[in-house]
C-alpha cells in the first residue's frame, strides 16, 4: 500500500493557500479527532452564513421553497434511489437488519418523498424545493484537501419537479443566474464540463438519450465553451459542472445541474396532467456552491485576506485613540449593527499594532476615533490605501453603502 500524503503544517503552507488564510484569519479548523470535518470558529461562521444568506436570497428570487431533511435514512429509500447499490462504499452506514441506516451523502431522495406526499397536478409545477443540508460521504483519505475536499459538508441542494415541456426553461434559467451569481463574488471565468452517462448507471437508453440531448442544447444555448466529459455522468443521469480553479490553476466541481428521468420512476413519481393523467415528473438536481465549504476555500485563494466588503466576517473595525474615546466608539458600534453591518471595537494596544491587527485580520474599513473626532462628530474613516474624515451620519451612510451586498 501506498502512503498517504499527510497534511502540512499551516506554518509551512503558502500564505495565499487557503488552509494558512482558515487559520490566519481565524475562520475554522480540521483535527484529526473528527477527519474531514469542518470546527467553525465565530469569524468563520459569519462568514458561512453571508454565503448561506446569498444563496438563499437567490433561491427565494428563483420560486424554490426550502425545506429539511433528516440526516440519518433507513437503507429501503437508499436502495430504492440506487446508492446502496452504486455508492454503498461511501456511505457511512450504522445498524444492522430492518434497522440498517446511512447518513445521507445527497438529498435528492428525501425531496422524493416530500413530493410524493404533495401529490402534485400540473398546475403545481414546476415545484421547486431547497436545502442547504449538511451530507457526509466517505473519502478516501488520500483525496481530503482542507475545505476542498471534505467528509462531512454543507450540499445547497435543490430540486425541480416539472413536466417535459418544462425542462428546458428551467435549465437555462438556473445556468444563467448561476453564472451571474459567481460574477458577484468576482469569477469571472466559469468553466463548463458536460458528463454524459457512465458504465454503471440506472435506467434505460431511451432516458439518457433524451437527457443528454436536452442539457448539449442548454450548453449550446448558452455559447460557453464547454468540454465533454465521456463516462462521467452520476449513476441517474447527465450533469454539468460549473468549475472554478484554485491559485495553482486546479479546476474544482462547484455548481451542477443534472438532469434525470431515472429516479422519478424508480421512485414512481407522477403528477396528474390536465386530462386527468398520471404521468412521471422530470426532475432536475441542481446546486450553487455544490458545497458551500469548497466555494469558501476558492474564495479564499481568490481574494486572500482581501474579501469584498460585503463578504468580510467584520466590515468595520473601530479604534478608539483611548479609553475615554471608548463610549463615542460603543455608540457608532450601536449604529452600524442597527444598519445591518458587522463591527468591532479594539481598544486593546496601541494604536498602531490595532491598525496592523485590523489588516491582518482582514476587516475592509477602520474608523479612528479620537479626541477630535468626538469634539467635530466627525469619523476618520480608512480602506486600505485611502484615507478621509467624514461627517458621523455620512460616513455611517457612507460606510453602509460600500458593505451593501454585491
Amino acid at each position: 500500500m501506498q502512503p498517504q500524503p499527510q497534511p502540512q503544517p499551516e506554518s509551512l503552507l503558502p500564505p495565499e493557500d487557503h488552509r494558512a488564510l482558515m487559520a490566519r484569519l481565524d475562520l475554522c479548523h480540521l483535527q484529526e479527532e473528527a477527519p474531514a470535518m469542518v470546527f467553525w470558529h465565530p469569524r468563520g461562521f459569519q462568514l458561512y452564513r453571508v454565503l448561506e444568506d446569498a444563496a438563499r436570497r437567490l433561491v427565494v428570487a428563483g420560486g424554490y421553497r426550502e425545506v429539511r431533511t433528516p440526516q440519518l435514512v433507513r437503507r429501503p429509500v437508499w436502495e430504492a434511489s440506487g446508492h446502496w447499490g452504486s455508492f454503498a462504499g461511501a456511505m457511512f452506514a450504522c445498524g444492522h437488519g430492518a434497522s440498517e441506516a446511512a447518513l445521507k451523502p445527497v438529498s435528492c431522495p428525501c425531496h422524493i418523498q416530500i413530493v410524493q406526499r404533495a401529490a402534485p397536478s400540473w398546475r403545481d409545477l414546476p415545484l421547486r424545493l431547497a436545502e442547504f443540508g449538511l451530507v457526509h460521504r466517505d473519502e478516501a483519505s488520500g483525496t481530503l484537501h482542507g475545505l476542498m475536499r471534505l467528509r462531512q459538508f454543507t450540499q445547497d441542494d435543490g430540486h425541480v419537479f416539472c413536466t417535459d415541456d418544462q425542462v428546458r426553461d428551467e435549465l437555462e434559467r438556473f445556468c444563467r443566474d448561476l453564472l451571474a451569481f459567481y460574477r458577484r463574488f468576482g469569477f469571472d471565468e466559469v468553466g463548463l464540463a458536460l458528463s454524459l452517462r457512465p458504465p454503471q448507471r440506472l435506467g434505460d437508453d431511451a432516458l439518457w438519450d433524451r437527457a443528454e440531448r436536452e442539457l448539449s442544447d442548454v450548453v449550446a444555448a448558452l455559447g460557453v465553451p464547454c468540454e465533454v466529459q465521456p463516462g462521467a455522468g452520476a449513476i441517474y443521469g447527465p450533469k454539468l459542472e460549473l468549475l472554478l480553479r484554485d491559485r495553482a490553476g486546479r479546476a474544482w466541481q462547484c455548481g451542477t445541474v443534472q438532469l434525470d428521468y431515472v429516479m422519478p420512476r424508480r421512485f414512481d413519481v407522477r403528477y396528474v396532467d390536465r386530462d386527468g393523467e398520471k404521468r412521471h415528473v422530470a426532475m432536475i438536481h441542481r446546486a450553487l456552491f455544490g458545497s458551500l465549504e469548497r466555494f469558501l476555500g476558492l474564495l479564499l485563494e481568490r481574494h486572500g485576506a482581501a474579501l469584498p466588503a460585503w463578504l468580510a466576517p467584520e466590515q468595520v473595525g473601530l479604534l478608539p485613540v483611548a479609553d475615554a474615546h471608548v463610549p463615542r466608539a460603543r455608540e457608532v458600534e450601536r449604529e452600524l449593527l442597527a444598519r445591518g453591518l458587522r463591527c468591532r471595537v479594539d481598544a486593546d494596544d496601541t494604536l498602531a499594532r490595532r491598525i496592523v491587527r485590523a489588516n491582518h485580520d482582514g476587516i475592509p474599513f477602520v474608523a479612528v476615533i479620537g479626541a477630535r473626532e468626538v469634539a467635530s462628530g466627525t469619523l476618520a474613516l480608512r480602506h486600505r490605501d485611502e484615507r478621509w474624515d467624514a461627517p458621523g451620519d455620512e460616513a455611517i451612510a457612507d460606510l453602509v453603502r460600500r458593505c451593501a451586498p454585491a
